[in-house]
């Protein structure tokens, strides 16, 4: 019976038509395997199979293919989200580790931690188009919101680059403290804040001129400094708050966007790393990876609400609407 037939009789009977629930994707680096967490049930639903020590995970802008680096196995998988097969592999250097897709929905930038460039993938020719040299270690991946920037940072460097995504050429190098590992752009693209786990801060930049504007450290009473190590962090869209994942000392740092003062702190997972909003960023989930588990935060309250278990080391996370 076609889909269509099939729904009009189930509206004709007066019966439920069953509504699928938002999800959030976890990449579990010791497992291999993806956890794929249902919103409204805070239950896993699905465990996939997937390449060796997968890490950067994010979806198409349409939401849908899922793109997964795949670090050991030396590629970014492409993977169907209804079924859960890798549908192909990217070409995508050595040992991936984070990417960042464009706005134009098509070219991925990939930080090839062992090969100190950052690799440029056209998703429909399936093809390399750039291979650009970086510092040593690059790690966190960035684009701003009009396209024309993209960010790579190098731990061992200690460096954010600056890369004109029309010529695939440097054109600026940034100072910040030491090993950082993840960069985003503020929504309206004016700023650009990158954090430095060693170095226990993040830096903001003015992205017109690329000088520092600001820099943002964290202490958390009863846990040595060399614990607080700022990682992952995401922004919520209203300009409000940024959420800093501090690593080993197992919090979260809530950030005010606009004034950059530390505003509260969040316990949750041990060793927390990345983290995604739902939809509506009314709910923040955290991938903490020693503990191999989710936390799930009320962003209104600020607070932790729930443990989820997911596989061994979960890494990355990213949202997909279902509807």
């Amino acid at each position: 019976m076609r889909l269509s037939v099939l729904l009009a009789a189930v509206f004709a009977a007066g019966l439920a038509v069953p509504v699928a629930a938002d999800e959030i994707w976890v990449s579990n680096e010791k497992d291999d395997t993806i956890s794929v967490i249902d919103v409204e049930t805070l239950e896993v639903t699905r465990t996939i199979d997937v390449g060796e020590r997968p890490r950067g995970i994010t979806f198409a802008i349409d939401h849908s293919v899922l793109y997964l680096c795949a670090s050991d196995s030396d590629t970014v998988q492409v993977i169907d989200p209804e079924t859960g097969k890798v549908l192909h592999e990217l070409p995508s250097g050595e040992d991936p580790e984070q990417f960042v897709l464009h706005p134009d929905n098509r070219h991925l930038y990939i930080a090839n931690e062992d090969d100190a460039i950052t690799t440029v993938v056209d998703t429909e020719t399936r093809t390399v188009i750039a291979q650009i040299d970086v510092g040593i270690e690059p790690e966190g991946m960035a684009v701003s919101p009009d396209g024309k920037i993209a960010i790579t940072t190098s731990e061992t460097t200690n460096m954010a680059h600056w890369i004109d995504t029309s010529s695939q050429q440097l054109f600026a190098n940034t100072l910040v403290d030491q090993r950082p590992r993840h960069a985003e752009f503020t929504l309206d693209g004016s700023e650009l804040w990158v954090s430095s786990e060693i170095g226990g801060t993040i830096t903001v930049f003015d992205v017109a001129s690329q000088a520092e504007k600001g820099k943002i450290g964290f202490e958390i009473k009863g846990i040595h400094p060399d614990r607080v190590q700022p990682v992952g962090f995401e922004m919520t869209k209203d300009g409000k708050y940024v959420f800093v994942a501090l690593g080993p000392s197992n919090h979260i740092a809530v950030v005010d966007q606009k004034t950059y003062d530390v505003l509260d702190y969040i316990l949750v997972g041990r060793r927390v790393w990345h983290m995604a909003f739902n939809g509506d960023e009314s709910l923040l989930f955290t991938t903490n990876g020693v503990s191999g588990d989710v936390t799930v935060i009320d962003v209104a309250e600020l607070a932790a609400v729930k443990s989820i278990k997911v596989g061994r080391f979960p890494w990355g996370a990213a949202y997909r609407p279902t509807n």
